[in-house]
């Protein structure tokens, strides 16, 4: 996966909630063993401490569990992943309609702006479903 840090928020906190996004995606799946924090850091090209900093956090959360020996894996707890997934997918829904707003469109009228997108627009209707 690709890293994409800006200067909006603080850079451990960048790096948690893309980790995290891609844990709840099923880019890391549950169970799996992460890399190393030098060997994150140095793919995010962030300050070990800083990835560190972002380890101590999801481990906080209980996404991402440390064990001595073996280093850290992603939790086992897939209520936990799904509850944080409804809780992502909120948020973005809640973000993109206040945007919507901003923008002049009622509540009323994005269910068929998307159903526009999704129906004619070749970048979200391809053969699998999937979107590109």
């Amino acid at each position: 996966m690709q890293w994409d840090l800006n200067s909006d928020k603080p850079v451990y906190l960048q790096l948690v909630d893309q980790i995290t996004a891609w844990i709840i995606s099923g880019y890391y799946k549950p169970g799996d063993k992460l890399p190393s924090v030098r060997d994150m850091a140095a793919q995010a090209t962030v300050n070990p401490n800083t990835m560190q900093k972002a380890m101590a956090e999801l481990e906080r959360t209980g996404l991402v569990i440390t064990y001595r020996t073996s280093g850290r894996i992603i939790t086992s707890d897939e209520e936990l992943i799904r509850r944080l997934k409804a809780e992502s997918a909120r948020n973005q829904t809640v973000e993109y309609l206040e945007k919507m707003k901003q923008l002049g469109y009622s509540p009323q009228e994005v269910p068929g702006l998307i159903s526009d997108i999704i129906n004619n627009d070749t970048a979200y209707n391809n053969a699998d479903g999937r979107i590109v």
